[in-house]
């Protein structure tokens, strides 16, 4: 007996497995109650997982704005998946603000630097806004 599979079955999977699935259910006619119970129970459980892997494989990388975006899987309201979604833009924030209380810290110690300097040496601190006083400057270093 030939089996003609209807014409939306385009790939070679597809169809190998329309056959297989018409010459089983042609041969399950004859099988005992329990059996074709239990044979329906595994179906429905293959047509199950099949559903979890392709909306897993499709879901993995997505394309928007041109950019490729890329999904976890799974549950999406898991609370690793949001603490995983989340982390990274801690880490950023905890980054950033650590980055400018060291620069402030480092900005601080070189001002204090300089009112040091400024505070132990012989001259006034006046002396360093006298304009008379860079005309002294520049004169000695040039000689």
């Amino acid at each position: 007996m030939s089996y003609t599979a209807p014409n939306h079955y385009k790939s070679q999977p597809d169809l190998v497995g329309y056959r297989i699935a018409q010459r089983l259910n042609d041969a399950a006619q004859d099988l005992p109650h329990d059996i074709t119970q239990r044979l329906k129970a595994a179906r429905m459980l293959a047509l199950d997982q099949r559903q979890v892997a392709r909306r897993q494989s499709a879901s993995a990388v997505s394309v928007q704005g041109g950019s490729a975006v890329l999904h976890l899987g799974g549950d999406e309201s898991s609370l690793w998946n949001r603490l995983a979604s989340v982390l990274p833009l801690i880490a950023l924030i905890a980054g950033l603000i650590t980055i400018g209380v060291l620069q402030e810290q480092s900005r601080a110690q070189e001002l204090a630097d300089v009112d040091t300097e400024l505070l132990t040496d012989d001259l006034p601190p006046a002396a360093y806004t006298d304009p008379g006083f860079l005309k002294f400057l520049s004169a000695k270093s040039q000689e």
